[in-house]
């Protein structure tokens, strides 16, 4: 992973080092185990007046981040127009309260990623995307690879006929925060 505190970017001092370095997280296996537990996330896309950012679910394959859609709308064309997303996976655990008003604080784990969002054109790869989100989001319910690289070429969007999209993200960077203090509520 190409965390953003050890990039030339943070190094520089740009925007993606995070400010308040006590809550970063850099254990790789804890955002792993994060992302692929996490079933839905934020891409934030360039839009044309204004930023459009979209919950999707996702499945995280230890590199890229993949998720699915029609092969038409507003997504498609400004991703289309600007590949460069932000994609934010976020849990609220809690409250934690304090008899000082200013230190009450959230409880909390969070991932950005940056990088790049394309199609994939590459049916095999496609299947091999969705049958991990299927398997993540019903798990034991569909044999194993039930999704095959034919169904994605010929599968058609019942809203628009379109053949379904499939979308990856490929990270350039990546950081990761948290409080793990234990909510009161």
């Amino acid at each position: 992973m190409i965390f953003a505190k050890e990039s030339a970017r943070a190094k520089r001092g740009d925007l993606l080092q995070a400010r308040y370095t006590q809550r970063v997280c850099a254990d790789e296996s804890k955002i792993n185990a994060f992302l692929r537990a996490a079933r839905v996330g934020v891409i934030s896309i360039h839009g044309d007046d204004y930023p459009y950012a979209v919950p999707v679910n996702f499945v995280w394959d230890g590199s890229s981040i993949y998720f699915h859609g029609m092969g038409s709308g507003k997504k498609n064309d400004l991703i289309e127009k600007n590949p460069k997303v932000s994609f934010t996976v976020f849990q609220e655990n809690g409250t934690v309260s304090d008899p000082v008003p200013c230190h009450a604080d959230t409880s909390y784990f969070s991932v950005m990623i940056f990088g790049s969002c394309e199609k994939v054109l590459d049916h095999a790869e496609g299947a091999k995307a969705l049958n991990l989100l299927l398997d993540k989001l019903l798990p034991g319910f569909y044999k194993p690879d039930r999704v095959s690289s034919s169904m994605v070429a010929g599968h058609k969007s019942s809203m628009d006929h379109k053949p379904v999209a499939v979308f990856k993200i490929s990270v350039s960077e990546l950081t990761a925060k948290e409080n793990a203090a234990l909510p009161n509520s």
